[in-house]
């Protein structure tokens, strides 16, 4: 009987737990190796006194490749995960008291926008239009592929997606392109914002992120039941149900490496031997860490990194009817922000905060009756030695004077419990360096063919996956790393029985 081949992947992460059901499906005997105590990485939960937080994203867009994975593992998703599309997509604060709640229909949306701003409906009308056919002609092709695989030149929507790309999504900046759209600054400020969904600055990355706006407004978003954690628990399940073993606490020392091939990995000073090995560890680390090869690693680090997140976990013994599951506080100078954070590498003294209440969706569920749990998030730059001590303090003063201001409230005294993450932790906890949440930055026109790819092209055997890697960061991109990969390894494993 022939044996089964193996594999093993370095990480639980979101792009690890779905690279682990995908590889289990084609046959392989599949091993994961975690450092921590739990799967998820970013994709975390914690609670205290009754407040429950996730840790990680809280946007959660695109549930079919969710849905895909599980009709993959001829599994019932209804009896690991539930979930249902919110009615707004976010609520939109600004210092002069203007407010717009963005709904989920795109007509109720315009008009919200033309109320409010007076930028003219048939404007966001357009955008939002312009932006689904990006997505569809251009990044189905680019998001589900390998961009380094000669191959995916030769697919046919290749010219359609030719034809739809414009100069100006790649020789303009996001904002460029927004403010050659719209009229009004607001508008231009809150399609501007799509840049952060993978840690670039609106003033530096290219009009091509313009297609971002596409999942949020013509295909919506959508609350999991439980929170965000349901999602790692949803997918750990189903990897155990496919019978992937898992190994927590258990850090991989490093990669073996054998005739520029890869042999399996070192766990606890043994050699556990595979047949290919994934890593769902950010790149930088993966090469200075696991390979010890410092050059690649250099290499990396060529590129920048993208930006990264201070993050305030509260429980409010207080409802506010004005808010939303997601909300945005906006800064009033956008652009010093951006500066701030990715050319000074500070702070900037009036962050846009982000404010995401899971209790919004499950009252008494998520937090205790009559009481929110508020993930309050602000932008900051990837560590690089920045004393965060004394950056925590003043970032919580910062944004507790512009939430008061802004929402009229003393919000001190309404914080019950506080835990805060900042760029050290994440890196510490899940192996981001320098705390960047998206590995790289998207602020060039190249930097999309710059990321590393979900194999390796000196060592056969050893693949890619998560938000380092091609094609970005965030749950929908991860989930198509471990596509993406899942389809080399297919691809590699049949031309190597055919050799």
């Amino acid at each position: 009987m022939q044996q089964k081949p193996s594999a093993v992947i370095i990480g639980a992460g979101v792009a690890g737990l779905a690279a682990s059901v995908r590889l289990a499906i084609q046959g392989f005997d599949v091993k994961v190796f975690e450092q921590s105590d739990k799967p998820g990485g970013k994709l975390g939960y914690f609670e205290t006194q009754g407040y429950h937080f996730d840790t990680g994203p809280s946007l959660f867009t695109q549930p079919d490749n969710i849905e895909e994975l599980f009709a993959l593992a001829n599994e019932p998703i209804e009896s690991y995960f539930s979930y249902r599309k919110m009615p707004d997509s976010c609520t939109y604060f600004y210092e002069d008291g203007t407010v717009v709640r963005a709904s989920a229909d795109i007509e109720k949306f315009a008009a919200t926008i033309e109320q409010q701003t007076g930028e003219p409906a048939e404007n966001i009308k357009r955008y939002l239009s312009a932006s689904g056919k990006l997505y569809e002609n251009v990044a189905n092709i680019f998001l589900n592929h390998s961009l380094h695989k000669r191959s995916v030149l030769w697919k046919s929507p290749i010219a359609k997606a030719l034809k739809t790309v414009r100069p100006s999504h790649i020789f303009k900046s996001l904002h460029r392109l927004n403010s050659s759209g719209f009229r009004e600054k607001k508008v231009v400020q809150l399609f501007n914002r799509y840049a952060t969904y993978n840690g670039s600055n609106p003033y530096k990355a290219p009009g091509m992120l313009s297609l971002i706006p596409h999942l949020e407004h013509n295909e919506g978003t959508f609350y999991p039941e439980g929170g965000m954690i349901s999602i790692t628990h949803a997918l750990f399940s189903l990897a155990q149900k496919k019978g992937v073993q898992f190994f927590f606490n258990q850090p991989v020392e490093r990669i073996i490496r054998y005739n520029n091939q890869a042999k399996g990995v070192v766990v606890d000073g043994k050699n556990i031997e595979a047949s290919i090995v994934i890593s769902n560890v950010d790149a930088y680390f993966t090469y200075m860490r696991l390979l010890n090869d410092q050059e690649k690693a250099r290499k990396i680090l060529k590129q920048e990194r993208s930006s990264s997140a201070l993050i305030f976990y509260w429980g409010i013994k207080k409802e506010f009817a004005e808010l939303g599951l997601h909300n945005i506080f906006f800064s009033e100078d956008y652009e010093k922000e951006f500066d701030h954070i990715f050319r000074l590498k500070k702070v900037y003294a009036d962050p846009t905060v982000y404010v995401n209440i899971t209790s919004k969706c499950e009252p008494g569920k998520q937090a205790p009756v009559g009481k929110e749990n508020w993930f309050v998030m602000i932008n900051v730059p990837a560590n690089i030695g920045q004393h965060w001590d004394d950056l925590k303090t003043r970032c919580r003063v910062l944004i507790i004077e512009k939430l008061n201001r802004m929402l009229k409230t003393d919000l001190s005294s309404l914080i019950e419990t506080e835990n805060i993450l900042d760029p050290v932790l994440i890196e510490t906890a899940t192996g981001s360096y320098q705390g960047s949440l998206y590995g790289t930055s998207s602020n060039s026109r190249m930097a999309a063919f710059m990321r590393h790819p979900n194999f390796s092209r000196d060592i056969e055997g050893l693949y890619f996956v998560g938000g380092s890697v091609h094609p970005g960061g965030g749950i929908p991109l991860c989930l198509k790393s471990a596509k993406i990969m899942s389809e080399l390894v297919q691809s590699d494993q049949q031309r190597k029985k055919h050799s």
